[in-house]
């Protein structure tokens, strides 16, 4: 077993480095994950970045593009042929149609290929031919990132971390940790017992993604797939019990340890250690209505969630050899449509100050760092209106459970992030002189003109930091 196991490994890197020779020497690939905590808006992303790198009338900030050096794009088969595509058709088709809806939330692992002819720049441009760089969008649940920060942890730390937790969301968690207190761990299992367990700790979990909560781990129980009710998926957390043969406690960790080995550890071989640009995608505003408890909560899972990216500055022959790095990240914070422009740079700082200590780790490591306040898709128009003497800056949209147009005003954000962070990270239950507001909004109706993508905010941005420097 290990030594066929090592054989496959070997085999692997071989593969893996005669493609990067391939693409260093011909045609370049840049593999870009597209990753972010439940309802960030990953699946809306792709479908806007797709349609606005095949149509680029509304990418003004696209410098390769407004120095019309792209002759060309166009989609090819993804280059995986164990993943599934990414249904762009599908999804844009809903975004767009007669009566348009957001498309269905990212299920399992998809990949695109997004092909470009470039004319390259610079004093010898004239003497080269264009060349052709691949894009490959790699999108997977964010509940799946969420995995990651296991793979550094044994059952027993992650089990007093992951009760903690719970004791701090009694709310949510009442039912668990009250069937949590009657159970002796070091009894011999009972799979009816088990199960019971697993089912009602899933219970919390999903009561606590619903509240605004994003430390949601492990990530497969709220989107188990075909792992449902298998043992891999059958356990949780557990107070520090006698580890003996056949107990409970026992048997947990084993399943922990499978768990990690056979859900988490594959999902980083085969898609994340593979990719060298990233941008995460964060739905601050969300976590804001919900309040200093949900803000404080996004901030650690962030910090969690980051330390499993490898930053750094790739080289060509550590390439070659299969070390790779994330070269580039990018945080973006989603829904910037549910806010007046007046307000984007502050949800702008916000995004930056809730990622700072990860975005300092990264630029260490030799990354380069970026934050922006973007939206994918505009669903709103802007609009001012008085209350009580004051001018509020508002958007207007159409609310997506009654169709029926609604005036917005999200609250005022701080000109320093700090007010709310200290708010959330000294555990206050509410913001004390400020109310935020989410409405949830339909995509708007919109016709498509000849060579223009769906309307966004600073999507051209975004696409110029991740891709700008290798489209030269």
């Amino acid at each position: 077993m290990i030594l066929g196991s090592l054989i496959d490994e070997i085999a692997r890197q071989a593969e893996r480095a005669t493609d990067t020779v391939s693409e260093h020497l011909f045609e370049p690939t840049i593999r870009l994950g597209v990753s972010g905590l439940s309802r960030s808006g990953k699946t809306v992303f792709i479908t806007s970045l797709v349609a606005n790198l095949l149509d680029r009338g509304r990418m003004p900030q696209f410098s390769a593009n407004a120095q019309g050096r792209i002759s060309s794009v166009f989609l090819q088969p993804q280059p995986d042929d164990t993943v599934p595509r990414f249904a762009y058709e599908t999804h844009l088709a809903a975004m767009t149609g007669v009566k348009p809806v957001w498309p269905q939330s990212t299920r399992s692992v998809s990949q695109l290929r997004l092909s470009f002819r470039v004319q390259p720049k610079g004093i010898i441009s004239g003497l080269r031919g264009p060349k052709t760089v691949h894009l490959d969008i790699v999108d997977y649940p964010g509940e799946w990132l969420l995995d990651l920060p296991l793979l550094n942890l044994s059952f027993a730390k992650w089990s007093e971390q992951s009760l903690a937790l719970a004791k701090g969301r009694k709310t949510h968690a009442k039912k668990f940790l009250k069937l949590m207190s009657n159970v002796d761990t070091s009894t011999q299992l009972d799979e009816l017992v088990a199960q019971n367990l697993a089912q009602t700790f899933t219970e919390y979990l999903s009561a606590s993604r619903d509240a605004g909560y994003s430390a949601c781990a492990p990530g497969r129980f709220l989107m188990p797939g075909d792992l449902e009710g298998s043992p891999a998926l059958t356990f949780c957390p557990l107070p520090m019990g006698v580890d003996k043969r056949g107990s409970l406690y026992r048997e947990f960790s084993r399943r922990y340890e499978a768990y990690k080995a056979k859900v988490i550890k594959p999902f980083f071989r085969d898609h994340f250690v593979r990719i060298d640009r990233q941008i995460v995608l964060v739905d601050v505003l969300g976590a804001v209505h919900h309040g200093p408890s949900a803000v404080e909560d996004l901030k650690l899972a962030m910090v969690d969630v980051l330390q499993a990216f490898k930053p750094g500055k790739n080289t060509w022959l550590g390439s070659v050899l299969g070390q790779k790095r994330v070269e580039k990240i990018l945080f973006a914070a989603t829904k910037a449509d549910h806010l007046h422009h007046s307000q984007h740079s502050r949800l702008e700082a916000l995004m930056q100050a809730m990622v700072r200590g990860a975005k300092d780790r990264a630029e260490f490591s030799g990354a380069k760092t970026s934050s922006v306040a973007l939206a994918s898709l505009r669903t709103t128009v802007e609009e001012s209106r008085k209350h009580n003497g004051t001018v509020l800056d508002c958007v207007r949209g159409t609310l997506l459970e009654t169709g029926k147009e609604a005036l917005m005003y999200a609250g005022e954000l701080p000109e320093d992030p700090t007010e709310l962070l200290s708010a959330a990270q000294g555990g206050a239950d509410k913001w004390l002189d400020a109310d935020y507001s989410v409405m949830r909004f339909a995509p708007a109706k919109i016709t498509l003109k000849q060579g223009m993508g769906p309307p966004h905010i600073r999507l051209d941005k975004a696409v110029e930091f991740l891709l700008g420097d290798r489209l030269v």
